[in-house]
């Protein structure tokens, strides 16, 4: 049964990075000053524009990886540093915000702590 439970918080987990990212990408594609005005918007929070598709790639890659389940210690380890990040820098504009990521990066340590979960590409062998 706790395998099921630690499936389904991966897969909550996971839905919150690839649903942002969704998003993020759609905004990006329907609009040609799309990926320009995601810029403007990770500059008011004061980083740089490389920053645009270094959070693209790793909300894409570490929420498809934990989706499916490969590498889930690691990716949740990498997700929580990420998500710690992320409360900091919009946490400064938006408090409700940081206290969200400081608790999704929680659901994440939990994760990397008990990774052994059901349906996991890390299971295959066993």
């Amino acid at each position: 049964m706790n395998k099921f439970l630690g499936l389904a918080a991966r897969v909550m987990l996971a839905q919150v990075f690839l649903g942002v990212v969704l998003i993020r990408l759609s905004a990006i594609f329907s609009d040609p000053a799309g990926y320009e005005n995601y810029q403007l918007l990770l500059a008011h929070f004061g980083l740089p524009g490389i920053f645009a598709p270094l959070i693209i790639f790793i909300q894409l890659v570490g929420g498809v990886a934990l989706l499916v389940g490969f590498k889930t210690k690691f990716v949740a380890y990498v997700l929580a540093i990420f998500a710690i990040f992320l409360a900091v820098v919009l946490g400064t504009v938006q408090p409700e915000v940081f206290m969200l990521y400081i608790a999704i990066a929680g659901g994440l340590l939990t994760l990397a702590i008990n990774p052994q979960t059901a349906f996991s590409v890390d299971n295959l062998g066993k």
